[in-house]
């Protein structure tokens, strides 16, 4: 995404057209920086060929799993509508994997049917469940057991997984626990070790960290893990300004010191570093408000559309679609039309003079926008527009108030 001759173009087509011929709001994706990504990201590891599944959290587009898939990347699930997305856009059964802390009875029903790569149980009770159901279904499940390394992510509090006080994965005692339970099974396979530690980080260290104590771990049970699940939560720079970048150079180094020790394949969960800085959300501004001593800039873009800035006050650049020289006196609020006070996106010094009709992108959109969107106000969800050099494809229509009343 850059500007060419003052107007913000994707790939080969300007952001006006687009938003001309399709309206807005609506999300629109470059193909090129996902192949960028993904080729990036099997670089950086390269040296122990990780099997890497993608986040389908992070975006439920099944066209742009599709796509990634192309790419020869599995897929990490957390609900049976995810995995029904997954195997619905291609993906092999035997790169899936399962995780979340409250799978019920009939999504471990449906995984065991469609034969996936591993279940990631999170407790105790989730173990039982499995050995029960497969008994019952007289099968063998292969599983791994997700691991609380109680190790600080550095990262938001919200968007942290691997502390003491956070919901996910069992402590060293349970797991222990589980591990000799999973032995006494005739009808699970215990095959990984699991573990994430949260979202956006942008520090080496904290990986680290995570595998001096998976190291440990494996070492006290003496089992022979065929897989490491290490998550994902490998951040993307929002803001051009922080520097701060994480160093893959140093965290696969820290992964092949720790494969010197142990004989193991690992999995990788990566959805924000695929997909998050492919996607940007163009809205039009519908009107602008004297607020005193700033000025509401009121998009038709809502919480509803992009739900992060509101959900955890995380902040996305804003740029003009057409670049003027001209820069206003006044501070300027984005805001959406919602009827809450959290449905605003940033505020912002120094902006370009805009007016109304103008458009606005909200840049890095692709991770979390879509996913976390709903009808709230009963307003329908956007458009989705993936841009291929100068081919625009639709891969998902805009809602319709039809489609929801």
């Amino acid at each position: 995404m850059k500007y060419y001759k003052k107007k913000l173009i994707i790939e080969k087509i300007n952001f006006q057209s687009l938003a001309h011929k399709f309206g807005t709001p609506a999300y629109c994706y470059s193909y090129s920086k996902l192949k960028e990504n993904i080729n990036k990201f099997k670089e950086n590891f390269k040296s122990f060929s990780p099997l890497i599944c993608f986040s389908v959290k992070s975006n439920t587009n099944v066209n742009l799993i599709r796509e990634i898939k192309k790419f020869g990347l599995g897929a990490d699930v957390v609900s049976k509508g995810e995995l029904m997305m997954a195997l619905k856009a291609g993906v092999p059964p035997s790169k899936i994997v399962f995780s979340g802390v409250g799978k019920t009875i009939e999504e471990i029903n449906f995984a065991i049917e469609k034969k996936i790569l591993l279940i990631n149980a999170e407790s105790k009770s989730e173990i039982q469940e499995i050995n029960k159901i497969a008994k019952r279904k007289k099968k063998i499940v292969k599983v791994g057991i997700r691991l609380n390394p109680n190790t600080d992510a550095k990262t938001l509090k919200q968007i942290s997984t691997g502390k003491s006080e956070n919901k996910f994965g069992v402590n060293s005692k349970t797991f222990y626990e589980l591990v000799n339970y999973c032995k006494n099974s005739k009808n699970i396979n215990l095959q990984c070790l699991s573990v994430h530690i949260g979202s956006q980080i942008l520090d080496h260290k904290p990986y680290e960290k995570m595998l001096k104590v998976v190291s440990n771990i494996i070492n006290k049970t003496k089992h022979s893990f065929e897989f490491v699940d290490l998550g994902g939560g490998m951040g993307i720079s929002y803001n051009k300004k922080i520097k701060k970048k994480l160093s893959y150079k140093k965290y696969n180094s820290a992964i092949k010191n720790f494969l010197r020790k142990h004989d193991t394949k690992i999995i990788f969960e990566p959805g924000r570093s695929i997909i998050g800085d492919t996607g940007t959300l163009i809205s039009k501004i519908i009107y602008i408000k004297d607020g005193g001593s700033k000025k509401f800039i009121i998009l038709d873009a809502a919480m509803n559309d992009l739900m992060r800035p509101a959900l955890y006050g995380a902040i996305h650049k804003i740029l003009p679609v057409n670049k003027s020289n001209s820069v206003s006196r006044y501070i300027y609020e984005f805001v959406g039309p919602i009827c809450e006070s959290t449905d605003k996106f940033v505020t912002l010094k120094k902006f370009q003079k805009l007016k109304e009709s103008d458009f606005v992108a909200i840049c890095d959109v692709g991770a979390y926008g879509m996913s976390l969107s709903s009808n709230y106000n009963l307003r329908p969800k956007p458009v989705e527009l993936l841009i291929k050099g100068t081919n625009i494809r639709v891969i998902k229509d805009r809602q319709k108030h039809s489609d929801l009343i």
